[in-house]
């Protein structure tokens, strides 16, 4: 997973998750819809979907990967 992730354009890669749920990711890249769409092409990805389905509440989806949505940055200190 971590070399088709690599592959696909992720970098910097990390989740963090509070007390009540929220799942948040972060990463960096170029082009993030070209890193999701590569990502979506790799067997690797459709099976952890499939095996951490269960760990997500219901999805407009069914997949965590395609629910996923950029946050808008409304401060950067640099």
């Amino acid at each position: 997973m971590q070399q088709a992730l690599r592959e696909t354009g992720w970098h910097n890669y990390s989740l963090f998750l509070t007390d009540d749920g929220l799942l948040v990711g972060y990463l960096e890249t170029d082009d993030f819809e070209a890193a999701r769409a590569g990502m979506a092409e790799r067997e690797i990805n459709r099976r952890w979907q499939d095996e951490m389905a269960e760990y997500f509440e219901e999805l407009e989806s069914g997949s965590a990967d395609t629910d996923m949505r950029p946050l808008t940055e409304v401060f950067h200190l640099d």
